[in-house]
């Protein structure tokens, strides 16, 4: 039984170590890129869960990685900048990976995409401008209409996901299907219509 108790707590304290190292890494990205007058917008699952957050806490769904979106005229200085604050640059066909430290996972990067772009090649539109964002506390974070467009194009597993928790806090409903194109329509409304699965 003490073992068992012993190698619960440990394994409670990884996961609690885990998601503190998420939010030390955003802190530490996004204080560069402040000090460094660098425009960008804190995305995905982070920014899906400061939005929860403002209506329920207890919705909030933890995520492995960081994701920031730049403007590509910024890219070579964001690089810069974020190689002397200890990551490491990695480019793949489809984004910018910041790895934390030389021996930093990739699934606990720090993921750069691209505003204004196809972020893949089957999207049916481009991503928002940097601009579309607001201060919070510490960070720039991506508006709530432009990251449900992000949601809603990429549409993977795990952006229906966040587009369920959004929904179950009441920050989107019905009333926001006229806002996007018919076929970003079209996915709100599956949403929608299966709340749950």
């Amino acid at each position: 039984m003490a073992t068992e108790l012993a190698l619960g707590f440990s394994s409670l304290q990884r996961v609690i170590d885990a998601v503190r190292q998420v939010k030390e890494r955003l802190l530490r990205v996004t204080s560069v890129l402040n000090l460094a007058e660098i425009p960008y917008a804190v995305v995905g699952g982070n920014a899906v869960g400061v939005w929860v957050a403002r209506i329920d806490k207890g919705g909030v769904r933890n995520t492995p990685d960081v994701n920031i979106l730049l403007r590509r005229a910024d890219l070579l200085a964001a690089v810069a900048v974020l190689e002397t604050a200890g990551f490491f640059h990695r480019q793949t066909p489809n984004d910018h990976l910041f790895l934390d430290g030389p021996q930093g996972s990739p699934r606990a990067a720090v993921h750069v995409h691209m505003a204004n772009e196809l972020l893949r090649e089957n999207d049916l539109i481009r991503s928002p401008d940097v601009s579309e964002s607001e201060a919070v506390e510490q960070f720039r974070l991506l508006s709530l209409e432009p990251l449900v467009r992000m949601k809603l194009t990429s549409y993977r597993l795990k952006d229906q996901v966040h587009l369920q928790d959004l929904l179950e806090v009441g920050l989107i409903d019905a009333t926001w299907l006229g806002r996007f194109t018919q076929e970003l329509a079209e996915r709100l409304q599956r949403i929608l219509d299966n709340p749950h699965t």
